[in-house]
């Protein structure tokens, strides 16, 4: 079975920026293993695997080297940059997860926009050991969120923010539930509201070039906080990546782009195989 693959760069609107994720379309579906194994050959953070069910209707899975992934924002857009490319009739279309979320897209010219839920955090405790291995010194806040699995840590200083350099050999070895750790604070550029880096070596890669599922939490978190509706994010990675973001109700909005960077094929599975 052949499965058409593509390289995207999310949450940019230029080559080599952003976060790349492997997207492939599936005409039947492949089995979990088959997955993770292509998303490790792939070596992205993310690689999401998507089929048709309808004519505007596509279920979506998305999976790390390492396991599958709840919700996954750049590895979403970048498969809507995709689908809005294969199929240039659409302009609308519904995501259907894994886990039970639906993503409704829509394709505005020069952006797409994605309608994520709003999920809740809750105050927790920051282990000194998580703390001392990320090279954080003093925090604002701590919380937890439950649908990703993510402790959020608010802390002062956008700068500090940037110059985090955390001992990942050391993060490694530390026993902890959780999926990742993401960091973010007020931002001190004109153009932004908030920045994030997003750490999570116990179930992906070290460190998120750019992080979207995330703003389920973080833009309702910074939106009560800055008492904005409409907030800019950006990610201050290496690669860094920016998007807008809404708190409509109890939905998500995240605007941004994303760059076809190559096409191809995966032509090697077989039917024993899937």
């Amino acid at each position: 079975m052949k499965i058409k693959t593509f390289i995207v760069d999310a949450f940019t609107d230029k080559l080599f920026k952003g976060n790349p994720a492997a997207v492939c379309i599936l005409k039947q579906p492949v089995n979990e293993e088959n997955m993770i194994q292509i998303a490790k050959e792939f070596g992205f953070s993310e690689s999401a695997f998507v089929i048709q069910k309808g004519p505007s209707v596509f279920s979506i899975r998305y999976f790390s080297p390492v396991t599958e992934i709840p919700l996954c924002g750049h590895a979403t857009i970048a498969s809507a940059k995709v689908l809005f490319s294969e199929y240039p009739h659409l302009n609308n279309i519904i995501f259907q997860t894994q886990f039970g979320h639906t993503l409704e897209l829509n394709n505005n010219i020069d952006q797409i926009e994605m309608v994520f839920p709003v999920h809740e955090t809750q105050k927790s405790l920051f282990p000194d050991d998580l703390k001392e291995a990320i090279g954080i010194k003093d925090i604002i806040n701590c919380e937890y969120n439950k649908d990703h699995n993510i402790l959020m840590v608010e802390i002062e200083s956008s700068k500090e923010l940037q110059d985090l350099n955390p001992n990942f050999a050391v993060l490694k070895q530390i026993k902890t539930p959780i999926s990742g750790v993401l960091v973010t604070a007020k931002s001190l550029k004109t153009d932004y509201d908030f920045e994030y880096r997003y750490f999570w070596p116990w179930s992906g890669s070290n460190e998120d070039p750019v992080t979207g599922g995330v703003q389920s939490f973080l833009c309702k978190y910074w939106s009560l906080k800055l008492d904005k509706k409409i907030l800019r994010a950006f990610q201050c990675s290496e690669r860094t990546g920016s998007m807008e973001v809404e708190l409509r109700g109890d939905k998500t909005i995240i605007r941004s782009n994303a760059v076809i960077f190559l096409t191809g094929e995966i032509d090697q599975l077989t039917d024993e195989s899937m």
